[in-house]
């Protein structure tokens, strides 16, 4: 199987490689258009900020390819993020995959959310096996709220998305590769989807 992990320089993609290795997977980083469409599962990781990373996006053309992809593609933090209609940092438009506008948390909790938190009404085979109110790892200073794509839920001052699915199109909040051993059961059931 070819997994390929885009590479648009943003994100901790360290940690998800040596998530794939303790999974048994070799995972490819590219930003090549013919290997990221050749690919069996792609990752779409990300880390930093929302606009800055949308414009890594635009001048590579990956903006235009990610939509386009029909393997199963999973977006990870910030990529997750992307992949919404729009997001308030920065003002950015985003993929438009999902139909969610990104949210800023209001200053009624500590920003970012930083930490473990559960996640409850799981659905679809990304979450197989994971009990409800399992513990994932999470740093985020935005959301995405719950809406029809919404498969799995988190709270922090409200509820919100803690994973989209639309089709081939997964979405997580948090960071299965820093979640333990429900991150590692989360990200093989993504790259055992068929």
């Amino acid at each position: 199987m070819k997994i390929v992990i885009i590479d648009y320089g943003a994100g901790n993609i360290q940690s998800i490689i040596f998530a794939m290795k303790r999974l048994g997977y070799d995972a490819v980083l590219s930003h090549d258009a013919k290997e990221i469409q050749e690919a069996d599962k792609v990752i779409f990781p990300g880390v930093g900020e929302a606009s800055s990373a949308m414009a890594k996006l635009r001048s590579s053309g990956l903006d235009t390819l990610i939509p386009e992809l029909e393997q199963p593609v999973l977006g990870i933090c910030l990529g997750m993020q992307l992949m919404c209609h729009s997001s308030e940092e920065g003002n950015t438009s985003g993929l438009g995959i999902f139909d969610l506008d990104v949210k800023k948390f209001s200053n009624r909790v500590k920003v970012p959310q930083i930490g473990w938190n559960q996640i409850t009404d799981l659905k679809t085979d990304l979450f197989k096996g994971i009990p409800d109110k399992s513990y994932i790892y999470l740093v985020h200073s935005f959301y995405a709220p719950k809406g029809k794509e919404t498969i799995a839920t988190s709270e922090y001052g409200l509820d919100y998305s803690a994973a989209l699915q639309k089709d081939n199109f997964y979405g997580v909040q948090f960071h299965p590769e820093k979640s333990s051993d429900v991150g590692s059961a989360i990200l093989n059931n993504f790259l055992t989807l068929i």
